[in-house]
């Protein structure tokens, strides 16, 4: 990848907060309707996707291929009844919807859009602004996300709510551990924890592919920390009604539903940012066009990417079905944070290697090839020791209980006798496609 040195962010960051303040008024504006717009944009392709892997149509009513059904819908949110419970605490209910969606506007902040341009005669990066330490900005702002979801599920007054709440505090602290950790191995190679550094320490090769392992839990992290399918847990309809915002309606559940769309955005804006190279041009484009990272073109690179991710998670939407709650929370802490626990000293040991030189790299990697797999062996040993010791249980006559563990299965019918006397039915299809039903002792009818 070849990105002119001229585009690249100042390594010292003085080039931020320099700006006049109609500069930085006119990025902050920019950020917001871009985020509202992706907002619109994702909901209407997340419905096309899905409706096309479902076999239907999705919207194509409002507007050119249904694009404006988004706004309708969001139109419709406004203008519904807004409703409080008698039980809920107004004050906490009322700003709950608040605290979730304004810090998922404050992370776009220090994301890079692109190099320095000429906005409006004036030389300015595409980036509001950025700090020593922008990462973690994004993951401290990311988290107070997490109260307003808390607070909200808590304020409703209603036992599902409550639960939803729970639930998505815990997922989302457990996963961003995990997240947290998936990232050290990117601030070991870039030597910065700046978003704009980061960027332009992969002028060579992508952080996604030669700390892939770090990619890969990332990404499944992120799919955790934003409660999407096949890890919605928090909004379980089939045992927590709606989740945290069953009580909410009108305004304060469309602000709900913003926040989880820009939390969607965000985190494939810091995947693409950290590993797959930000604003900077696929390999090849910029072997063949000089201008692909300069001026307003990383634009297009950047949403291009972000909008691989977006169409991930609505491949695993259509695709994968919702996890079991301790499964999901087992994969977080004895999955992922032990193999980034074990990542992060493998990437630790091959830095400091490579710096000083002393070690062949070759069997330096071989051996953390090895320990990384013994890592991952350790953790199934005890889910396979306990499947040994009902050896030869299915082997006794003894009669199975159907309500064995508390789970009210009814037994079957034993030889196809039905209580009350009445025969088993069978179904049977005729030539014009038509389903009939007929009793298995019918043809013996006459017999008795």
């Amino acid at each position: 990848m070849r990105i002119l040195a001229a585009d690249l962010p100042d390594a010292s960051l003085t080039q931020f907060g320099q700006d006049p303040w109609w500069v930085i008024a006119l990025k902050a504006l920019f950020i917001f309707v871009v985020l509202v717009l992706l907002t619109l944009f994702n909901i209407w392709f997340e419905r096309r996707v899905v409706a096309r892997m479902q076999h239907r149509v999705g919207p194509n009513v409002h507007g050119p291929f249904g694009l404006l059904q988004s706004l309708a819908d969001g139109v419709k949110l406004a203008l519904k009844e807004d409703i409080v419970p008698k039980a809920a605490d107004k004050v906490v209910f009322l700003i709950a919807p608040v605290i979730a969606t304004v810090p998922a506007f404050i992370t776009w902040a220090v994301i890079p859009f692109g190099p320095e341009v000429n906005f409006f005669g004036h030389r300015t990066p595409l980036q509001l602004t950025d700090m020593p330490v922008a990462v973690l900005f994004v993951m401290a702002i990311a988290s107070i996300g997490i109260y307003g979801i808390v607070l909200g599920g808590w304020s409703s007054g209603s036992t599902y709510s409550l639960l939803g709440g729970l639930r998505s505090s815990a997922q989302m602290i457990s996963y961003e551990v995990a997240m947290g950790l998936a990232l050290v191995a990117v601030f070991l190679y870039a030597g910065s924890m700046s978003t704009s550094e980061i960027v332009a320490a992969q002028d060579k090769l992508w952080f996604g592919l030669i700390l892939m392992p770090s990619f890969v839990i990332y990404v499944i992290s992120m799919v955790g920390e934003t409660n999407r399918a096949p890890f919605d847990l928090p909004e379980a309809e089939g045992e927590l009604v709606g989740g945290f915002h069953t009580e909410y309606s009108s305004l304060k559940f469309a602000l709900f539903f913003l926040a989880e769309y820009i939390n969607l955005a965000t985190v494939s804006a810091i995947a693409t940012t950290l590993f797959l190279g930000g604003w900077a041009a696929p390999w090849g484009i910029e072997n063949v066009w000089d201008g692909a990272n300069s001026g307003y073109w990383p634009l297009l690179w950047f949403f291009g990417k972000v909008f691989i991710f977006v169409f991930l998670f609505v491949w695993l939407r259509g695709s994968l079905p919702r996890m079991r709650y301790d499964q999901f929370m087992a994969l977080g802490w004895k999955v992922l944070i032990p193999v980034s626990l074990a990542w992060i000293v493998a990437v630790a040991t091959i830095r400091v290697i490579s710096l000083e030189g002393d070690i062949n790299r070759t069997y330096l990697v071989a051996a953390i090839a090895v320990l990384l797999v013994l890592t991952v062996a350790l953790m199934f040993v005890g889910d396979t020791k306990g499947k040994g010791d009902d050896t030869g249980a299915g082997a006794t006559d003894e009669p199975h209980d159907a309500f064995a563990g508390g789970f009210p299965v009814p037994p079957m019918p034993a030889g196809g006798a039905v209580r009350g006397g009445a025969a088993p039915l069978s179904f049977a299809h005729s030539p014009g496609g038509r389903t009939t039903v007929t009793a298995a002792a019918e043809e013996n009818q006459h017999h008795e």
